[in-house]
């Protein structure tokens, strides 16, 4: 019988720490070729869409998908597992919380192997639910970091976020902006990134666009990016308008983005130079999903959390 958790519980199962883990296993498996991910598909109704994307995780023997449903009243997530060997399924997970923290330890993974050694300070454009799991993860990842400074154009959200997060508020998108970490995570459809901020030396993570007439990041970014790399190249020709648009324009070719798996498993090393300005183009991946999803169900077999269904 599969195991049915909420989201209560998976809140109450999963840490930053234990995300980290699982998604860099997943980056691993998923340059060992144990994984097979396939891109999220999109199918639109009246008031919004269904987006279904799921993967193989050979080595942790569990095939997975995620479905969302997401319209004017928000978005419900659910992650559902099979068994390979059996094929049967395993887990019916709740999804919104487990979303957050594998999008945050996507870019805590990125910044653990890509940010400068001795980074001390974060800077987050957007202060909506992801950014929470955004700077509690590279938190995990990069302990060095002491300062975090937030910006969006409410200021009682912005307010409410850096109290909640231990943040220091900026007066404009380019105070985070100007930080040796900085995260865009908006649903904007222009760039809140500007090149011309950046210090030598920053990581940047862009995580909110995920649609290819969406973008956070302007085209200075990418043209003073010295690396360039993204969760997956599949998933970025189709949804990382981010790219696609530079690379239409000719200020990038494909052929020099990387993907971070590359990074984590040793194959290409990522950051060359202190002074380098690094890129990762983070859409999600099914893969981070299923992976997440399977220490959850192993912590709450443990621990006798969940019902049967």
């Amino acid at each position: 019988m599969p195991l049915y958790l909420t989201e209560a519980e998976v809140a109450e199962l999963l840490s930053p720490a234990d995300a980290l883990e699982a998604v860099e296993g997943s980056f691993r498996r998923l340059a060992a070729g144990e994984v097979e991910n396939v891109p999220r598909q999109r199918t639109r109704f009246e008031e919004g869409f269904l987006a279904v994307m799921w993967a193989v995780d050979r080595e942790l023997g569990l095939a997975g998908l995620k479905s969302y449903a997401a319209g004017r009243e928000g978005a419900s997530f659910v992650v559902l597992l099979f068994d390979t060997s059996t094929t049967k399924p395993v887990a019916v997970i709740e999804a919104d919380k487990l979303g957050q923290f594998r999008t945050g330890a996507a870019s805590g993974v990125a910044a653990r192997h890509l940010a400068r050694p001795e980074a001390k300070t974060l800077g987050v454009i957007g202060c909506g639910w992801q950014a929470r799991g955004q700077v509690a993860c590279i938190r995990e990842a990069v302990p060095s970091i002491d300062t975090v400074v937030a910006y969006c154009r409410n200021e009682e959200r912005l307010a409410a976020f850096c109290k909640d997060v231990g943040a220091e508020p900026g007066e404009t998108h380019r105070d985070p902006g100007g930080q040796q970490i900085v995260v865009t995570v908006t649903t904007s459809r222009d760039p809140v990134l500007r090149g011309e901020w950046l210090q030598p030396g920053a990581l940047v993570c862009a995580v909110g666009a995920n649609d290819p007439r969406r973008r956070e990041l302007d085209n200075v970014v990418l043209e003073r990016a010295a690396f360039v790399c993204c969760d997956s190249l599949e998933n970025a020709k189709r949804e990382s308008g981010d790219l696609i648009e530079p690379v239409e324009a000719g200020v990038l070719d494909w052929l020099e983005v990387q993907e971070l798996q590359e990074v984590v498993s040793g194959e290409l090393p990522g950051r060359q130079d202190p002074e380098d300005i690094v890129v990762f183009k983070s859409n999600g991946l099914a893969a981070w999903d299923v992976a997440v999803g399977a220490l959850v169900l192993e912590r709450a077999r443990e621990r006798g959390v969940g019902r049967e269904v």
